[in-house]
């Protein structure tokens, strides 16, 4: 390991690669400094962890470094979501969290994400503090230890219960009476923290789910634990395979996105269910407000926006932007097609567990799957159809990247292009609005391309497009 690098979500590693017991130390050391900088080392931390292999470890060891800076510890009793994490900062008020996750991604990552005091993740201007910090660190690590025995006979460790005032807010910002009309639901916390989340709102009202993949298992049942058709096969086939189930509700490894599955098992793109719950929330529950979306976010978000007279807010790929404009009280709701979202007066953080309770009214409240509802919004604002592809590339291709996408086409896929946006990545806009985004990942030689268009014919050509602009 040569560097620490913050990516959109904090920094992540391979276990016994470089994401060792001393390295994480490095990074717990350089964020205690960033804090301490800062003059926010009196309001103490919350510490926290997914369900990975060594969690609670990992929080333990950073336990012991926070104290032996001086700053006092919250140290959550069990793994934990990620957005009741944001909950209990700003709850607490605390200077932050560090919480040991790597999100999605495979048994053998992990990662630390630190989340400042206004409750969402950390800004660059933060991260990038943060990484010099360590970086400098790295080799000759200069930080104090304070065991948890003495940190707790001190006051510098304090073991706290984040679930019961997150569950009781989820319970004011939701429908349950309604939901509790809807029938049987399918649960799929995939392994993750959800457990005790989804669940708990539901046995209090005695409505009928059933539950799975609901125990400890770091290797997550062989698969990432991501919440996306292609890793949810037995979850989509129970849904399927159960006539009374109404509607499957997954989330990934921390709780922090979601995944949707309609009464007859087919599968809700993430991007579409951003938008049906904009309609929703502005037309039924007539909450006030613009929206807000990544750069690489369906444009169907767009078209319910103008439906509704309201300002859409387009970001770079990483929640952080979003959250902000939640903590401003600028937007009604905030996503990703990477499926994150949160609404206003929510955590300026994705919440999984959040969303699939407002699914869950939504479907509840219109009396309509979410098919039905998606139809009754094309019908309203025009049919939008939106694809992702992963591209790997040669070494040649790699090097030439840079200029190929400083030297953009007039015209792709038949169409001239109408706007250029390259806010994060290079985005193609054409005259019928279909639309192109090309992102280079910032770890291994893939470009990300993704697409909108109107059918899944022009789709299909615009892919093609693409593809081809990029490989050829």
């Amino acid at each position: 390991m040569t560097r620490i690098s913050f990516g959109t979500s904090g920094w992540r590693g391979i276990m016994c690669e470089d994401f060792t017991f001393d390295n994480v130390k490095v990074v717990v050391q350089a964020i205690a400094d960033n804090l301490i900088a800062a003059g926010e080392q009196g309001k103490g931390v919350i510490i926290g962890c997914d369900t990975r292999f060594m969690g609670p470890r990992f929080v333990a060891e950073a336990a012991k470094v926070f104290a032996g800076a001086g700053i006092k510890v919250y140290l959550c009793e069990r793994d934990t979501p990620t957005p009741v994490i944001s909950f209990e900062i700003l709850r607490r008020k605390t200077a932050g969290a560090i919480n040991f996750t790597a999100s999605h991604n495979p048994p053998e990552y992990n990662g630390v994400k630190f989340s400042p005091s206004w409750g969402g993740p950390a800004l660059p201007e933060t991260t990038r503090d943060i990484e010099e910090r360590a970086n400098q660190m790295l080799g000759t690590p200069c930080y104090r230890e304070l065991s948890l025995e003495e940190a707790a006979r001190t006051g510098l460790l304090e073991k706290i219960d984040a679930s019961s005032a997150y569950l009781q807010a989820i319970q004011e910002k939701v429908d349950f009476d309604a939901i509790a009309k809807i029938g049987k639901l399918a649960l799929n916390p995939l392994y993750g923290t959800a457990r005790g989340y989804l669940d708990a709102p539901l046995r209090e009202r005695n409505i009928p789910f059933v539950m799975v993949n609901d125990h400890l298992d770091p290797y997550f049942g062989g698969e990432p634990p991501e919440p996306s058709e292609a890793h949810i096969p037995d979850f989509i086939g129970l849904v399927k395979s159960d006539p009374e189930i109404r509607l499957g509700l997954a989330t990934d490894g921390d709780a922090d996105r979601f995944g949707i599955i309609d009464a007859d098992g087919t599968f809700i793109e993430p991007n579409y269910i951003i938008a049906l719950l904009l309609d929703y929330l502005i037309k039924v529950r007539r909450i006030e407000g613009g929206v807000a979306r990544s750069v690489a976010t369906s444009h169907l978000i767009d078209a319910v926006a103008k439906k509704h007279g309201v300002p859409v807010y387009e970001t770079p790929v990483g929640f952080k932007y979003i959250g902000e404009l939640i903590s401003q009280d600028k937007i009604v709701i905030g996503g990703e097609e990477s499926a994150g979202l949160t609404i206003k007066g929510h955590v300026p953080e994705k919440d999984g567990i959040l969303a699939c309770f407002l699914v869950a009214e939504m479907v509840a409240r219109e009396g309509k799957t979410v098919g039905q509802l998606l139809e009754r919004l094309y019908a309203e604002v025009g049919r939008v159809v939106t694809k992702r592809d992963n591209l790997k590339l040669s070494p040649q291709l790699e090097a030439a990247y840079s200029a190929k996408v400083g030297a953009l086409p007039a015209e792709i896929a038949g169409t001239r292009v109408r706007d250029v946006i390259k806010i994060d990545g290079t985005k193609l806009v054409l005259e019928d609005g279909s639309w192109l985004l090309f992102r280079k990942s910032g770890t291994e030689p893939v470009v990300r391309l993704y697409g909108e268009a109107s059918t899944e014919k022009r789709l299909a050509e615009v892919m093609v497009a693409g593809r081809n602009f990029i490989l050829c």
